[in-house]
């Protein structure tokens, strides 16, 4: 039932919010020089790698100087993607991913692998379900980049107080996983979103 919401959820998304990437889309590249899409390898379900889709919100090259976006006004971020960023809008092609079925509306968001190489093994329970394009860590960690901002040592902060956290709740989800607590945390998200 999961995988059929999923498909007529990323579908339906993908048909009504075309408008939006064709805008969001234009918007990239008049902004700055490089493709109109992201994709990076993430950590998928029984920790299979896959590549993620996002709209571009930095300049080319950005992910060679770290893999974490420090404050809402990282230089490397463009003028364009400050607010992709802050509107989320540079999560909508990940409808993509969920469409093709890497992904999932609800579920927890999967990671680089450079950091679940340090998931204990409680931990890389998160890998036993599809990662989601929101879930509640997301909804309580909206503010991570600025909290990152103001660490001395922001992949430390990330990897010791952050990324743990995140990982109890994303643990949490596991355990209570429902159609409903789905639909819950999509009315979160939106509400984080919109308001």
């Amino acid at each position: 039932m999961k995988r059929l919401f999923d498909l007529i959820l990323s579908g339906i998304g993908l048909i009504f919010l075309s408008p939006v990437f064709l805008f969001v889309a234009i918007w990239i590249g008049l902004d700055s020089r490089g493709p109109v899409f992201y994709k990076q390898t993430r950590v998928g379900k029984n920790g299979r790698d896959f590549k993620i889709n996002k709209f571009r919100s930095m300049r080319l090259g950005s992910d060679q100087k770290g893999l974490i976006t420090v404050g809402g006004r990282d230089p490397r971020v463009t003028r364009s993607g400050y607010y992709i960023r802050k509107y989320k809008l540079d999560e909508l092609p990940q409808l993509i991913n969920v469409f093709k079925g890497d992904m999932s509306i609800v579920g927890p968001r999967p990671e680089v692998r450079k950091y679940v190489n340090l998931y204990s093994n409680e931990q890389l329970k998160v890998l036993s379900v599809k990662p989601g394009i929101t879930d509640m860590a997301s909804i309580k960690y909206r503010n991570e980049n600025d909290l990152l901002a103001k660490a001395d040592d922001p992949d430390k902060m990330y990897i010791e107080v952050i990324m743990p956290h995140k990982l109890k709740y994303n643990l949490e989800y596991i355990e209570k996983q429902s159609f409903l607590y789905d639909i819950k945390l999509i009315f979160l998200t939106l509400k984080e979103v919109l308001f």
